[in-house]
């Protein structure tokens, strides 16, 4: 059982999905501004946030930008508008694991969800730690320290990292990617571009010229082994 707080002012599709998440086994909490979110979270953090873009109070760009300063390793997912493919984009680089669009089927909101939380709690595989570079990834331990210095990584930045990483000099496209690194066989994988370039800021020299994590034109990303 999960800690779901859901964030939404539609009180329609609030109570849609905390119905699914109860009938699922999950634990759901709703709030309808992102005011209250953010004093949620200080007061409890959940273990997981489904979080409306369109919010009174304070938006839900800005609520994931604080839960992210505050909390990197909560997982969050946006639910946005059909066809708002910017804010979709937006969304995703300030830190939202994964999004939903709106109108959506609960059945595909809950699986979106309990496949984040899985991939948040999973035992890490038995890899000790990674190094390339300047970059070192403790698996056991979830740290990525940079020339020493402890990096903040998102949950799905620091998977994203880690499996480029466990696979140095092997191209992987962004649908592979998506399968292996997000547990998904759908979906946009402009998710994928998103994140990649969130950690090159975070673990290139030069974000405009990686050296570390490549692009492979026509077929996705490489990390470079030297």
């Amino acid at each position: 059982m999960a800690r779901v707080l859901v964030v939404d002012d539609d009180l329609t599709v609030a109570g849609v999905v905390v119905g699914y998440l109860d009938r699922a086994g999950h634990q759901a909490k709703h709030v309808a501004d992102g005011r209250k979110a953010l004093d949620t979270i200080a007061a409890e953090p959940p273990d997981l946030v489904v979080l409306d873009l369109m919010l009174p109070e304070v938006d839900g760009l800005e609520v994931c930008r604080q839960v992210r300063a505050e909390h990197p390793h909560l997982p969050v997912i946006m639910l946005t508008a059909l066809g708002e493919a910017d804010e979709r984009i937006a969304g995703l680089e300030v830190g939202a694991d994964d999004y939903v669009t709106k109108p959506f089927s609960p059945r595909e909101l809950i699986l979106r969800i309990e496949s984040v939380l899985r991939r948040a709690s999973a035992a890490p595989e038995p890899r000790g730690v990674l190094s390339a570079g300047s970059i070192t990834v403790d698996t056991a331990a979830r740290i990525v320290t940079r020339d020493g210095a402890e990096l903040s990584l998102t949950t799905r930045e620091f998977d994203l990292l880690a499996y480029l990483m466990a696979h140095p000099g092997r191209a992987f496209s962004r649908a592979e990617l998506m399968q292996h690194v997000w547990g998904w066989t759908f979906g946009d994988q402009s998710t994928v571009t998103v994140h990649v370039r969130r950690l090159r800021e975070k673990v290139e020299d030069d974000p405009t010229d990686p050296s570390l994590i490549k692009t492979v034109w026509g077929i996705g990303y490489r990390l470079e082994t030297v």
